[in-house]
């Protein structure tokens, strides 16, 4: 494996390190799974930024099935696919918009977002208030707290752009390079 291959893997490994632990990190948790958290998926958002969507989407899926390891709501087998590995893989999304952070932010987990989305109104349709359609109840429920890590989530790397653009940042890194 080359240098370059394996600090790749290294810095993925740590970032989907980082993301699960800031999953530890809720500001608020929904009675029916989900969460707002301190930036939970900002690491592989940055990764999946830096690296591309194919290394992005290996990260997000290796955090989606830790996240079911560590926190699991099982339904269905197909439920579980929808809601861990592949919702988290689609964080990778960002890295088809590298020449645009934020927009590549909005992507990945909006990427996430449908596949949610999906799962509740497949099978959590019960849950919806009576009356309500299945549809809008999974998309309410879901944007309720996606919604909020999206803005937590471009914040955050609006803030960590603009730090590494400054000049005096560029400089240093190039001395150090």
């Amino acid at each position: 494996m080359s240098h370059g291959r394996l600090r790749i893997l290294v810095e993925g490994a740590l970032m989907v390190a980082l993301g699960l632990v800031l999953s530890f990190v809720k500001v608020y948790t929904l009675p029916n799974g989900g969460s707002i958290t301190l930036g939970s998926m900002i690491p592989v958002l940055i990764f999946s930024l830096r690296y591309g969507a194919p290394a992005g989407f290996l990260a997000g899926v290796a955090h989606g099935l830790l996240q079911l390891i560590v926190e699991p709501y099982f339904v269905h087998p197909a439920q579980v696919i929808l809601d861990y590995p592949l919702a988290f893989g689609l964080l990778g999304l960002a890295g088809l918009l590298q020449t645009r952070p934020l927009a590549g932010v909005a992507l990945g987990i909006a990427g996430r977002f449908v596949s949610h989305y999906l799962s509740g109104v497949i099978f959590f349709a019960q849950y919806a208030p009576e009356g309500m359609s299945p549809f809008l109840y999974s998309a309410l429920y879901n944007g309720s707290y996606l919604l909020p890590e999206m803005i937590i989530s471009a914040l955050v790397v609006a803030l960590a752009l603009r730090s590494f653009a400054r000049p005096q940042n560029v400089e240093k890194a190039r001395r150090e390079g």
